[in-house]
């Protein structure tokens, strides 16, 4: 993904609503969007959190948060979007994902005349935006500034609680064969920072690197934090473990965030933030 700080103007003259996306375009709708296809489970995920959930007529694979979703129709995924599909559900308004979206798709989306508006949200601070993005387009703007402002709310309390601790060196592996990380570019990387801690693959531009075991032990971590969706904890612990034979691993603790908390870029971010918080407490505990 590439990620930048979400950013967008909304309008009204009657009832028309104009917003400018993260590509930078305006889109302009008539009137709120009665008809929305989410094309990435995060935007999914955000369009009920913005109270637009029951407008949502098709959805990408996976979305699967809240459970309500797994009954929308599915309109493909992020290598290959069932343009017949969509066409079939008359959507006024498709929702795209800027760097999991084939920029194909999107372009074929506006040359047939549906209007699409494209999110990247790269930052905690860009979900109470989107939030609010999203409740404008599609009318729900009331129920969009609660859900916005009560995440506002929890982040605040975690850096007024651990911004200022003690900082603890972190390595995240979002993937393990092949190792994969952060930069200081991802969402994630937010997400440690809030809790006091240093990402060490952040200065890496690219934004999900692969990287090598070495390189870890090279860049002394004091934790490992991560998992994927086919990793459980115990399996992550023990990856890790495996990995103690090199000296400056043998005291570096594997702990494990469930990946729907904290890979997806929704309010749930809170939930994986809470436990890079909580881990990073017990590494300084041990400090002492």
């Amino acid at each position: 993904m590439v990620f930048g700080v979400l950013a967008f103007a909304l309008s009204a003259r009657g009832a028309e609503i104009t917003a400018t996306d993260d590509r930078g375009r305006t889109v302009t709708l008539p009137a709120p969007a009665q008809r929305i296809v989410a094309m990435a489970p995060s935007i999914t995920e955000l369009a009920y959190a913005a109270g637009a959930g029951d407008r949502l007529v098709g959805v990408a694979r996976y979305s699967d948060y809240p459970a309500a979703a797994k009954g929308v129709p599915q309109v493909g995924d992020a290598s290959r979007i069932d343009l017949e599909r969509v066409l079939s559900l008359k959507p006024d308004l498709v929702i795209g994902w800027k760097s999991g979206n084939q920029v194909a798709d999107i372009e074929r989306l506006e040359k047939l005349g549906f209007k699409v508006y494209v999110v990247e949200p790269a930052t905690l601070a860009a979900i109470p935006q989107l939030l609010r993005a999203v409740g404008s387009l599609a009318g729900t703007g009331a129920i969009a500034q609660i859900a916005a402002n009560e995440f506002e709310r929890s982040i605040a309390a975690l850096r007024e609680r651990y911004g200022a601790r003690p900082k603890v060196r972190v390595f995240y592996e979002i993937w393990h064969t092949p190792l994969m990380t952060v930069s200081g570019r991802h969402m994630i990387n937010d997400v440690i920072r809030l809790c006091g801690g240093i990402n060490v693959f952040a200065g890496i531009p690219t934004l999900t690197p692969v990287v090598s075991l070495e390189g870890v032990i090279a860049l002394q971590p004091e934790v490992v934090l991560g998992g994927s969706s086919a990793t459980a904890p115990g399996e992550f612990a023990a990856q890790w473990r495996s990995y103690q034979g090199f000296v400056k691993l043998r005291n570096v603790k594997a702990m494990f965030v469930d990946p729907d908390h904290i890979q997806r870029q929704t309010p749930r971010i809170i939930e994986g933030a809470q436990t890079v918080c909580e881990h990073l407490e017990k590494i300084r505990a041990n400090r002492r």
